[in-house]
């Protein structure tokens, strides 16, 4: 099957997430890309002990498991490091978009397919794909909703925020823009266009002649 590959990205708390549900709701599937990171680092995983090595056994758990809030401290406050983590992740979680595309492909069931990736344009993956979404929003918005998701204060919301592509920036890649600055309603309304759009974009397969 023919598949139309979507890239849907946006900023911290920018409601990406929402807008990836109420599309898988009209009958398109995605792959969060936040659930891949997390599954890669599970215990006795191959990055995770990569991730040991580099950062140390500070970042673990008293279960094995990765501290995300100890590595996350670490990674936020020096670049460099951030930058040696997302060279061991960003490879990692592409190849398993990818084979989560292929599968849809197989599968068959719906002629578009989502991946939700906060750092697509960061990370360069935004080239793979045949259309790119960007959810909008206000900087007090993404604070407001990440500090009250997270329980994380203000200034560490803000360091996090500015480690990312502005934006506004992420803006000017978008095929289509989803606007978040106002009610659910609102934002379901946009989803709603947003599917019927993809669904009308998605290749055909053309049936062969006998």
């Amino acid at each position: 099957m023919i598949l139309l590959c979507v890239g849907l990205t946006g900023g911290i708390a920018s409601g990406k997430s929402t807008v990836s549900r109420l599309l898988k709701e009209k009958g398109i599937p995605f792959i969060d890309s936040d659930k891949i990171a997390r599954d890669l680092v599970h215990p006795g995983s191959e990055m995770l002990s990569e991730i040991i090595k580099i950062f140390g056994p500070d970042v673990l758990q008293a279960d094995g498991a990765l501290d995300r809030a100890s590595l996350g401290q670490i990674v936020f406050a020096r670049e460099a490091k951030r930058r040696e983590l997302e060279g061991l992740s960003h490879p990692r979680i592409m190849a398993t978009q990818d084979r989560w595309l292929e599968q849809m492909k197989v599968l068959g069931d719906s002629p578009a397919a989502v991946v939700d990736a906060a750092l697509l344009i960061e990370s360069g993956g935004w080239r793979r794909f045949d259309r790119i979404v960007v959810v909008d929003c206000d900087e007090s918005h993404q604070i407001d909703r990440f500090v009250g998701r997270e329980g994380m204060d203000e200034e560490a919301a803000r360091v996090r925020i500015a480690s990312q592509v502005p934006l506004v920036e992420k803006a000017k890649y978008a095929d289509w823009l989803v606007d978040n600055r106002g009610s659910l309603d609102n934002l379901k309304e946009q989803a709603d266009k947003l599917a019927a759009w993809l669904l009308e974009s998605a290749p055909i397969k053309k049936k062969k002649s006998n």
